[in-house]
Formats: C-alpha cells, sequence, structure tokens
C-alpha cells in the first residue's frame, strides 16, 4: 500500500519544487486577472482547410464539467475534416497546419500553437498570403485557449491584414475571412468588447454570405445573438436566433440541418430558453435517426441531456447521458456523458448507482490521450468523489494521505498510474478513498505538464489543495492553492482564478488569519465582478450560481460582520451585500442588468434609514445606514434554516383563512431581528421613510405587515425596498405634469380568471390623475409599446395578472392576446429612454403575484424594477380582491396629487385607509403592495 502514497508524493513534491522558486508558499498572494470564462461558453468557430469547398466547422463547449474547445462539424460537407491547407494538394505526410489541427481538437494547445507558428513561418516564406493568414488566424485560436491574450490579438490582427487588403478573393478566400472575422470576434467577447465583436461578426456574416457558405453565416448569426445577449439587447438576440432556425427550418433533412439545429439549440439554452432549446435539439435527434447511415448523435443526446438537468427534469437526464454514453463513438464524449451522469446522480443521492458507475468511467478514462479534456475529466471525477466522501482512510500530518483501503493497489499499474476496471462495489468503493483521489489528481497534473497546460495543470493543482483542506491539512493546502494561483497569472482564466482566491480565503480564515482572508476573498470577488458576462453563458447556470458564486459573497460578509466590525469593513460589506443584488439580477436574467448613472440613495432624503439584511449560516446579520451617521451592524444568532422557515411561516400565515395567532407571532419574531434594536435611533434621527435591501426568502415577505406588538410597520413609518444602494437619477415626481398610461383586463383569458374590478379600477384611476385607457381588446403588446413610444407618460398602470418568478421565462404579464415575458417587457418599457426621451416615472403592476412556493420569486419583481427602466415600480406580491386593490389605487392616486407626498407616503395612506376599514384590515389586503425603487 505504501507504494502508492509515495508515488502521489514525489510527483506533488516534484511539481512544487518545479515553481518553488516563483511561488510564495506563505503569507497571502493577490493576483489581478482579466476578463473571461474560457471552457464553459464560446462563440461558433471555424477551421477551414479544404480548398475552394470549405468546411465551416464549430460548436460550442457544452456539458457540466469544465472542458476545452472541442470544435466539431458544421458545414455544407459530412466528410471528416480534411487535414490539408487551403488550395493544397492532399500529401502523403500531414504538414504542419494539418498537426495543428490535430492538436487542437485533442485538446493539446501548446502542441497546436507550435505547429501553428511553423505553418506560419512556412507560408510566409513561400509567400503564400492565403494559408499564411489561415495558420495566423488558428494560431490566434490557439492562443485564446491558453490565456495568452496579446499573442492572440497580434496573431489574428496580422491575419486579417492579410485577408481584408485584398478584394479578389474566391469563395474559398471568403470563407477563410468569414473564419478569421470569427476569431476575432471571439476575441472581443472575450475581452468584454461586445459592441465590437456584433459589428466583427456582421462582417464574418457577409463574408461567408459572399463566399455562399451557408453554414459559416449560421454560425455567425448564432454568435450576433451572444453578443446581443450580452449587451442586453434581448429581443434583438430573439430574432437572430429565430432568423437562424427560419433558414434551418427551409433546409430538406440532412445532416447539415442537423449540425445546424444543434449548435442553435446549445445557444438558446446559453442565452437562457432551454425549453426552444429542448424542443430543436429534440428535432435535431428525430432527423439524425432518419438518415442512413445515422450519424454519431451522442452529443445531441448529452445537450439534450444537459437542457433536461436545467429544466429539473432529472430522471429524464439521466436517461439521455446513459444513452450518450452508450452511443458514443468519441472516447471524449462517451466522458463526458458518464461524468455528467455520475455528478447528477450524486445531487440526486443516488449513491449505488454512482458507485456502480466508476468502473465504466475508470474504463473510459483509460482509454484518453493526454490533453486537456483528458485533464478536465479527472478533476471533475475527483470533484465527484470528493463529494460522495471517505470513511475508508486516513490522512496523517501534512506529507500526504495514507491508502488503507482495500483492493485499491491490485488494479494499479506503478508504472503508468493507470486503472485496469474495477468489477465489484468494494472496488468501486475504494476509488472514493482519499489517497486514490489524490493519485488520480496527482496523474491529471502530470498529464497537464506534459502538454503544458498552464491552466490545465492549475485546476489540478487546485482540485488537490481542496482535497487537503477537506482532510484540514492546512498548511499543505495553502501551499497547494497558491501554487494554483501562481501558474494562471498573467494569462486570461478568470473562472478557475476566482475559484483558488475563494479557496484561499477559506484555509486562511480556518487557520485565524481574517485580514488575509477577508484580502482573499475580496480578491474573489472582484473577479467575479470582472466575469460578470461570462458567467450568463454557464450550463446549468442556477445550481452553478447557488453553489460557486453566491457563498463567496455570503462568506465574505460574514467575515467583515465579525465580532465589532469597524466602519471601514461596515462599508465593504455594504457594498458586497450590493454586489451580491446585481450578481443575483444576472443570473435571473442570464444577461449583465443595465450600467445606469447613479448615487447613493442614503446621501438623497435625510428622512430615510437603509436597511440591509443579510441571512448568513449561522446568523442573520443586519447593517444599518442612518443619514449623516456611521453604519452601525446589529445581529441574531440563530441557524439558517430556522431564520428561513420564520419568513416561509409568515409568508403562509398572511393568507386570511389561517391563525392570527402564528401570523402575529412570526411577524414579531422578524420585527425583533429587523427593527427592534434600532427603533431609538430611528426615532432620535426622526426618520419617516424606511428602505429596505432585501435578502433571500425576505424579498417575498411584505416589510409593512411587521408587527411590534402593537402596531404595523407601516401606521409608523413608509416603506420601500431596492435592489441595491442605487436609483436612477432620483428625483421627486413632477405633479404638474402627472399622467398616465391605463391598461387592463377584466375578462377571463388563456386560462386566466376574469377580474371584474380592473373597469373600476381603471375608472377611478383616470378619474384621479390625466389618463390614456387601453381596456380588455385594446390592451395589446402592440398598442401598448405604440402609446408609450408616443407619448410620454410619466405613470404607466397596467392592472392585469402576472407572475413574479426565479425564472425569467416564467415571469410575465398578460395582455389580451398573449403574455409579456419581462425581458420583452423591459425592452418595450425602455423604448422612450432608448430614444433620449423622459424614462417613465412609476410603472404600476397592481394584479401581478409571486409564484407559488418559489422562495426566490421575489427576483422576478426586483429584475422587471431595475429591467425596465422605471423610476419606480409599485407591484404586488400576491394577488388581491379586486374591490379593494380599487380603493387602494384611488386612494394612492388622490395622494400622489398631493405635492408633500412621496410616491413611499402615498403609499402609506393607501395602505392605511384599507387598514382601518374592517372589512379589509387584515394584512392580506393592504401588505402585500411593494414599492421597488425610487419612493421620492
Amino acid at each position: 500500500m505504501k507504494w502508492a502514497s509515495q508515488i502521489f508524493r514525489l510527483k506533488i513534491r516534484s511539481s512544487l519544487r518545479r515553481y518553488a522558486s516563483s511561488v510564495i508558499l506563505f503569507g497571502l498572494t493577490l493576483f489581478l486577472v482579466t476578463t473571461v470564462l474560457p471552457g464553459i461558453s464560446y462563440p461558433v468557430e471555424s477551421l477551414h482547410v479544404s480548398g475552394d469547398k470549405v468546411e465551416g466547422r464549430g460548436q460550442r463547449a457544452e456539458g457540466h464539467i469544465a472542458q476545452t474547445d472541442k470544435i466539431l462539424h458544421l458545414g455544407d460537407n459530412t466528410r471528416r475534416l480534411k487535414r490539408q491547407p487551403a488550395n493544397a494538394k492532399i500529401a502523403n505526410s500531414p504538414t504542419p497546419l494539418e498537426q495543428g489541427i490535430a492538436a487542437f481538437e485533442a485538446g493539446r494547445f501548446a502542441d497546436a500553437a507550435q505547429l501553428w507558428q511553423q505553418a506560419a513561418q512556412e507560408y510566409e516564406q513561400k509567400r503564400d498570403r492565403l494559408n499564411f493568414a489561415l495558420s495566423l488566424s488558428y494560431l490566434s485560436l490557439a492562443y485564446q485557449n491558453l490565456g495568452q491574450v496579446q499573442d492572440a490579438e497580434q496573431a489574428i490582427s496580422q491575419s486579417l491584414d492579410l485577408l481584408q487588403h485584398q478584394d479578389n478573393w474566391e469563395s474559398g478566400g471568403l470563407a477563410i475571412l468569414g473564419q478569421a472575422l470569427n476569431t476575432q470576434g471571439r476575441l472581443q467577447l472575450t475581452k468584454g468588447q461586445a459592441e465590437a465583436a456584433l459589428d466583427t461578426w456582421k462582417q464574418a456574416t457577409d463574408a461567408y454570405r459572399r463566399a455562399g457558405d451557408e453554414t459559416g453565416k449560421l454560425g455567425s448569426q448564432i454568435n450576433q445573438a451572444q453578443a446581443l445577449q450580452t449587451l442586453g439587447l434581448y429581443r434583438r438576440a430573439q430574432t437572430r436566433l429565430e432568423q437562424a432556425n427560419q433558414q434551418l427550418q427551409a433546409q430538406p433533412d440532412s445532416r447539415v440541418k442537423v449540425q445546424g439545429l444543434q449548435s442553435l439549440g446549445i445557444a438558446l439554452q446559453e442565452l437562457g430558453d432551454p425549453k426552444m432549446s429542448q424542443t430543436l435539439l429534440t428535432q435535431s435527434l428525430a432527423i439524425a435517426q432518419t438518415l442512413n447511415p445515422t450519424p454519431d448523435t451522442s452529443a445531441i443526446l448529452l445537450s439534450l441531456g444537459n437542457v433536461a438537468r436545467d429544466l429539473q427534469e432529472d430522471d429524464k437526464a439521466l436517461d439521455y447521458y446513459h444513452k450518450a454514453a452508450k452511443t458514443a463513438t468519441n472516447p471524449l464524449m462517451q466522458i463526458k456523458a458518464q461524468l455528467n451522469q455520475l455528478s447528477l446522480l450524486i445531487n440526486t443521492e443516488q449513491e449505488d448507482a454512482a458507485i456502480a458507475l466508476l468502473p465504466q468511467i475508470q474504463v473510459s478514462l483509460a482509454t484518453l490521450s493526454p490533453s486537456r479534456a483528458a485533464v478536465y475529466a479527472q478533476v471533475n471525477l475527483a470533484d465527484s468523489l470528493m463529494r460522495m466522501g471517505s470513511d475508508v482512510e486516513t490522512c496523517h500530518g501534512t506529507s500526504g494521505c495514507q491508502l488503507v483501503g482495500a483492493g485499491l493497489t491490485d488494479n494499479v499499474t506503478p508504472e503508468t498510474g493507470s486503472a485496469k476496471a474495477l468489477t465489484t462495489n468494494a472496488s468501486a468503493k475504494a476509488l472514493t478513498t482519499d489517497g486514490a483521489i489524490a493519485q488520480l489528481l496527482a496523474k491529471a497534473i502530470q498529464q497537464a505538464q506534459q502538454i503544458q497546460d498552464a491552466k490545465a495543470e492549475s485546476y489540478a493543482i487546485g482540485q488537490l489543495g481542496k482535497l487537503y483542506e477537506q482532510k484540514q491539512q492546512l498548511a499543505e493546502a495553502q501551499k497547494l492553492t497558491q501554487q494554483a494561483l501562481s501558474l494562471v497569472q498573467g494569462i486570461n482564466a478568470g473562472d478557475i482564478t476566482y475559484l483558488w482566491e475563494w479557496q484561499l480565503g477559506r484555509i486562511l480564515e480556518k487557520q485565524g488569519n481574517i485580514k488575509d482572508a477577508v484580502a482573499a476573498y475580496t480578491v474573489a470577488v472582484e473577479t467575479l465582478r470582472s466575469l460578470r458576462s461570462d458567467l450568463i453563458a454557464l450550463p446549468n447556470l442556477q445550481f452553478y450560481f447557488r453553489e460557486r458564486v453566491e457563498p463567496v459573497y455570503r462568506q465574505l460578509v460574514g467575515l467583515l460582520l465579525k465580532s465589532d466590525p469597524s466602519q471601514k469593513n461596515l462599508q465593504k460589506a455594504r457594498e458586497v451585500i450590493e454586489s451580491l443584488q446585481l450578481a443575483e439580477l444576472d443570473n435571473f436574467f442570464r444577461h449583465t442588468c443595465i450600467q445606469a448613472q447613479s448615487q447613493q440613495i442614503d446621501q438623497v432624503d435625510p428622512t430615510a434609514a437603509v436597511i440591509y439584511p443579510i441571512i448568513l449560516p449561522d446568523r442573520l446579520a443586519v447593517v444599518l445606514s442612518l443619514p449623516g451617521q456611521p453604519l452601525r451592524h446589529y445581529q441574531t444568532q440563530l441557524p439558517e434554516a430556522e431564520v428561513n422557515n420564520a419568513f416561509v411561516q409568515l409568508r403562509k400565515f398572511l393568507n386570511p383563512v389561517l391563525s392570527n395567532k402564528q401570523r402575529l407571532r412570526y411577524s414579531q419574531d422578524i420585527y425583533d431581528w429587523l427593527i427592534r434594536p434600532i427603533e431609538v435611533e430611528l426615532a432620535d434621527n426622526e426618520i419617516k421613510t424606511l428602505v429596505f435591501i432585501l435578502d433571500g426568502a425576505l424579498r417575498n415577505l411584505p416589510m409593512a405587515a411587521l408587527y411590534d406588538g402593537e402596531q404595523y410597520l407601516i401606521e409608523k413609518y413608509s416603506v420601500a425596498v431596492s435592489p441595491g444602494l442605487q436609483l436612477l437619477e432620483p428625483r421627486a415626481l413632477d405633479r404638474e405634469r402627472l399622467q398616465a398610461l391605463i391598461g387592463g383586463l377584466s375578462e377571463e383569458r388563456q386560462g386566466f380568471s376574469a377580474l371584474p374590478g380592473v373597469e373600476l379600477e381603471l375608472s377611478k384611476i383616470s378619474a384621479q390623475v390625466p389618463s390614456e385607457m387601453l381596456f380588455n381588446q385594446e390592451f395589446t403588446t402592440t398598442t401598448l409599446e405604440q402609446e408609450i413610444s408616443d407619448v410620454p407618460f410619466p405613470v404607466v398602470h397596467l392592472a392585469t395578472h402576472g407572475q413574479f418568478s426565479s425564472e425569467v421565462e416564467d415571469t410575465f404579464i398578460l395582455t389580451w392576446e398573449g403574455q409579456v415575458n419581462v425581458n420583452d417587457l423591459d425592452q418595450l418599457l425602455q423604448v422612450r429612454e432608448r430614444e433620449d426621451s423622459q424614462p417613465i416615472e412609476l410603472l404600476v403592476l397592481s394584479a401581478c403575484q409571486t409564484a407559488t412556493g418559489d422562495q426566490r420569486a421575489a427576483l422576478g419583481l426586483a429584475g422587471v424594477a431595475v429591467r425596465s427602466g422605471a423610476r419606480s415600480t409599485l407591484a404586488t406580491l400576491w394577488s388581491v380582491r379586486d374591490e379593494s386593490t380599487a380603493q387602494l389605487m384611488a386612494e394612492f392616486y388622490q395622494s400622489l396629487t398631493q405635492a408633500e407626498n412621496s410616491k413611499a407616503e402615498s403609499l402609506r395612506q393607501a395602505q392605511l385607509s384599507i387598514l382601518k376599514n374592517p372589512e379589509y384590515e387584515h394584512p392580506y389586503y393592504w401588505a402585500p403592495f411593494v414599492l421597488v425603487g425610487n419612493w421620492l
């Protein structure tokens, strides 16, 4: 047993010695990183190598494991890629250009770069302009995968200089120009230059069109959609993809159509439309199965598994993964499917099935040659094994894990470290021991060094550091983590850089080094901020965000608020809470939210207090901001589960048919946590408005209904909520130009019940303020958009069914002819702002509700408020009786016409008028109305 452990230690020590001169192995090392997320989502690429008849090739990275840019066919020719330069005769031995393609496809990017450098030099000497440009374009792609951005820029710039200064290219040359432009667009998007990437991909589309390459044109359209999505132009992105889909649907069934539908399906998944993605992938699979001969469908099945996983259809996903692994003709595709299957089995706590799968995975891994994909596969397996747990080994000291698991050495060859198939359950379980996992990672490190891939090596070493962290061998864990960080200095690898910065922070915290731990966490958060536009393209985004993004922010806040935090730490904690709010909205929309000129709201209103609750694992912490006062912090020591249960129970008992006693109990508990400790400060500072920056399940609760034992909070203060400390040009509503566009539905439509009180509600509003009304048949998307565009209404009031959900596709409002999704709604409402006209001051959604059973549903409300461009949004957390809503809205607008009343105070007066009505005194009728954004 000892020799296996010795091999493991030898490999790691060798690795550490190799970099000892350049790595600090103690204290804290901080690194600046660039702004991309390689290995997660890449634009469609093309490798053109077949002369005048050019084969477009490419696909987005797929799967739930970290991966490389394996490029697949997407072209008119269904044959295997021809390993030859443009316009060349077939040779007996492959050229450097062809060898580079083979190396790139195998995930050996350093080798590919070296071979393409050689090819470029040879073609330059031969004055072969076209192949010289082609080699440089490929070289840029290899550099991008290696994270060498400056070298990538230089190569693609030189390639395009050669291609764009000649106007008489035939189809082959034009297609190569299109490929080079695609490569440049990819680099621009990587650098956060989405507008430039969009323009470049438009040029690529034109080049492919002139070349007669419909496949290349399709790929460029998909790339354009990704750039538009990054820019927040959701509707235009959808239009691009719809155009691409129409082109594909018009084609006869063929392998080209199969591949095109597959690429489009993957793009739609990444752009946040998993249901349409599933439809197109299913069509792609169905067509493929009718072709003779039937092509390899494993990649489609893998993508269908990933989409089903996004849709939380776990059984379907497992079935697709199983079929993908079973039908795969490519070893890498097989291992991807098996690893995704394993990961999902672990997530769904199917331990026996997971263990039974391990021998198959072991056999598949043994067939892989050294490559980035092979390294990532081994690291992914190690991560899954670590999550399965280990109970058959013990670790001693800092020298490594001593293997004591039975049966392992019988299946491992000392010379290579490779394993034979395990056939028994006990032997399979032996793979889950820490010693076996360490061996697996040691082999991955060795392979990464062999192919000279610093990012892959960092990935494997960092994961090994995580293993040591789990075993509480913190000194060794720290060294390995810093080693992993040192390897990605100077290359574009933010996706793993932040993981190791976060890991270093955890390790330092466990060692009691809080100062350096805060510094490490802070750098991790900064790296995440730089990755905003890249994180949206992650597959299975919701799960990834909850598991690997959100905890970074929360753990940093927890550290900053430990003991007696300084003002500096309180200010930083407030900033991190704000950043988390923004990250959650990015995650919700799958694109970055608008970047508006803004200012802090606690500097706007001298009578407003801002309250920041944040839910931490062991406590509910609160930061209070009073005008002109230092920040204050207080907390309640309770487990997170108990805190969240109180929130859920209060929401439940706000139903008027349930116990008032229980409602008041939970309402008072939460009041005691949030308000009771600051009652004196609020009174002394003559505070009139409380602004809440709510966290987690608190967003689903109306703060107005908190109870102090005698009064509701709304009886003492105006209440507003905000998704952050920032507003769009905060200012009071101009009563002189107060007019409203009001619309709604009273009749039953599309399965939604009638709202007979809407007509009364709209008529009462029109009696209070000058209004233009769109009612029932007139209330369509087209007329609404036209009215908003034509007339600068400061108020838009929509009395119609709607739903807020944590899923963007389930957040919508109802019109006469259909549903307007939140992404379409925000585009519609921002028409005037895009035309440099006055934005909407107040958006009212008076009959909406949060999705039942969705603890994060109020994200949809916050999302509408931020993305609409309206300075304020008044909406309902649940749908209320028509009569009380009509009365409340009439009171609200009557109060709003009075210059001395803010929006928040007008809502308060309206809520109090309902509360004083014995028929509607229960909070169910008046509490769900929530003002989000500017309360002035």
